[in-house]
């Protein structure tokens, strides 16, 4: 049973609400402008709101197209094997913006990741290399967060490595189940729920969330 927001201690993490990773996008994951009205519903009700935008470099090492590879395809790199993916999110460029239809006034904290060209990064508080820290925890721990609502884009990657860093971090992490979409690569999906799980994430939903 998840105790309702309570407000002090409480925050939505938002991850990577993209136009390159909704309808149309390089990266489209399946069906994910469907998580925009949803987050619309659950921001007002969060005192500390944090979101993230993927933000690479051009030719940035996880681009397919630097390696003269494949979409999905993988190469070794110094901290591991990393998929590598279609171009997506060059900072600056429309295709990195927040989803347009994205309407969270109240948040306070844009997270970039990413920006770092050898070097990938899926979670909103470590990059690939697990060594380089975004300052997110910091900013949450110096705001009294104790517990993190997270949603969007996408469970199996960012939204998962952003969760099970969540808890290495030292705080209680739920993840908004409706309010996000997956890539589903290889049975990835499964996968990452499994390791959310051993890592002690646990999942509710936006109308269990909000009537509670």
């Amino acid at each position: 049973m998840i105790e309702p927001v309570s407000g002090a201690g409480d925050a939505l993490v938002i991850v990577d609400v993209q136009t390159d990773f909704c309808q149309g996008g390089p990266l489209a994951v399946p069906d994910g402008d469907a998580v925009v009205p949803l987050i619309n519903r659950l921001a007002p009700a969060f005192p500390v709101l944090a979101v993230t935008q993927d933000w690479h470099t051009p030719a940035h090492v996880s681009f397919a197209s630097s390696h003269g590879k494949q979409p999905f395809e993988t190469v070794e790199l110094a901290y591991g094997t990393q998929i590598l993916w279609p171009d997506h999110c060059i900072m600056g460029t429309p295709g990195a913006a927040l989803h347009p239809d994205l309407y969270i006034p109240n948040a306070q904290m844009i997270v970039r990741k990413g920006f770092h060209p050898e070097v990938d990064s899926y979670s909103a508080f470590l990059e690939a290399d697990t060594t380089t820290h975004t300052g997110l925890a910091g900013y949450l721990k110096e705001r009294g967060v104790t517990r993190l609502f997270v949603c969007g884009l996408a469970t199996d990657y960012c939204v998962g490595w952003t969760a099970m860093d969540g808890r290495k971090a030292g705080f209680e992490v739920v993840v908004i189940e409706d309010a996000c979409r997956a890539i589903d690569l290889n049975g990835s999906l499964d996968a990452a729920w499994q390791a959310m799980a051993d890592a002690g994430v646990t999942r509710t939903t936006t109308d269990a969330l909000l009537s509670a």
